[in-house]
């Protein structure tokens, strides 16, 4: 059997402005191997370099959003390097996750990378490296205090166990719990509801909050805005925003 294609781990779809982003090995419960890594950071490089695009989503096909790493794939040494971008650099456009099903260690660091979450009550998430002795390598341990709260970080941190989805929604971790089979649907409105909005605009917003979030001084912060302010201000959109108001229209987006 040959290996899975790029194209095949990793699905993408355009809708209106927005990308929906598949994780697509069903049968390993979307564990990540070099197709998948490499599909992954294709299809992110794509919605931010497309003007087109707002806002992105991602998901997994079938009974998982993600399983973590697939073993079989590391000890036949595939690469998986380009994950590892996407998890450390992320996405200058708001990405929304869609959970159905398991985001455990891998799964959750590309969860935690994403900017809003949508889980539904069959979700299991959680980082469960210590269980096999390693621990959360690629941003899980330090990241999800931020979403959880530490308490409940290092409960998931040092017991390896997973949280379902009523106790994410509860922690803070979620913007919207749903039934099994409703997370995308509620990630694409969520993502509708950003792409109403001007691109740049949008992606500065995301950026400062971010940065806001990792503990920024002010300071920084204020000299951090002044070329997004220069870039976002002066451009197209800005334009086309104050007229489609007074025109009483919807706006046209350019993304420029």
């Amino acid at each position: 059997m040959s290996e899975t294609s790029t194209e095949d781990a990793v699905l993408v779809e355009r809708r209106d402005r927005i990308m929906i982003i598949t994780l697509n090995r069903p049968e390993a419960m979307n564990a990540i191997n070099g197709a998948l890594s490499h599909g992954l950071l294709d299809a992110i490089r794509t919605l931010d370099e497309d003007d087109s695009l707002t806002a992105g989503v991602i998901t997994g096909n079938g009974r998982a959003f993600c399983s973590g790493m697939d073993l079989k794939a590391f000890a036949k040494g595939e690469d998986i390097g380009p994950l590892t971008t996407f998890i450390r650099e992320g996405c200058s456009k708001p990405l929304i996750g869609a959970i159905e099903g398991y985001a455990l260690a891998g799964g959750c660091e590309i969860a935690l990378t994403c900017d809003l979450l949508v889980a539904s009550t069959n979700a299991k998430i959680g980082i469960r490296e210590v269980k096999v002795g390693l621990f959360a390598a690629a941003g899980g341990v330090f990241r999800l205090g931020a979403r959880v709260g530490m308490t409940k970080a290092m409960e998931m941190a040092v017991t390896g166990e997973a949280i379902t989805g009523e106790e994410a929604m509860a922690a803070g971790m979620l913007s919207e719990l749903t039934e099994p089979g409703d997370a995308l649907e509620a990630a694409i409105g969520w993502a509708g509801r950003i792409a109403e909005n001007a691109p740049l605009a949008v992606a500065a917003s995301k950026a400062l909050v971010r940065a806001a979030s990792q503990g920024i001084d002010e300071d920084s912060l204020w000299e951090m805005q002044v070329p997004m302010m220069q870039k976002v201000f002066s451009s197209e959109d800005a334009k086309e925003g104050p007229k489609a108001f007074a025109e009483k229209r919807a706006p046209n987006w350019s993304g420029k």
